[in-house]
């Protein structure tokens, strides 16, 4: 199984090879943005109301969030960011902020409708 540290590492080896070097922060950022887009995009069509332009539209939504991944991976790699503390923190911070939160949200007690046609 990969870690999150084995996936940074792989990560900061791959651009300082294949790579050569990474882009900046502010360009990792927006390229972020970019691939996120891209996830949406296909959420929008497979999920929601909107349909592909044509078959053959490119929607791999595993790919899509793969390159999601990466690039998170890469903004903390530069800015010197442990994503398994990260996480964990994270994850401490919500399970504490929502421990029965959630629990008692009457939008939560039921599944989703679905729209009509």
């Amino acid at each position: 199984m990969l870690t999150i540290e084995a996936y940074q590492k792989m990560i900061d080896k791959w651009v300082n090879t294949i790579g050569v070097r990474y882009f900046s922060e502010l360009t990792n950022t927006a390229i972020l943005m970019e691939e996120v887009g891209e996830v949406a995009r296909i959420m929008a069509r497979t999920h929601g109301d909107q349909s592909f332009k044509s078959p053959e539209d490119n929607h791999d939504l595993a790919d899509e969030l793969a390159d999601v991944l990466f690039v998170v991976a890469c903004l903390a790699n530069q800015t010197g960011i442990d994503l398994t503390a990260a996480v964990e923190k994270n994850l401490d911070k919500k399970t504490r902020r929502d421990f029965d939160r959630h629990h008692n949200n009457p939008k939560l007690k039921d599944p989703p409708e679905k729209p009509d046609p």
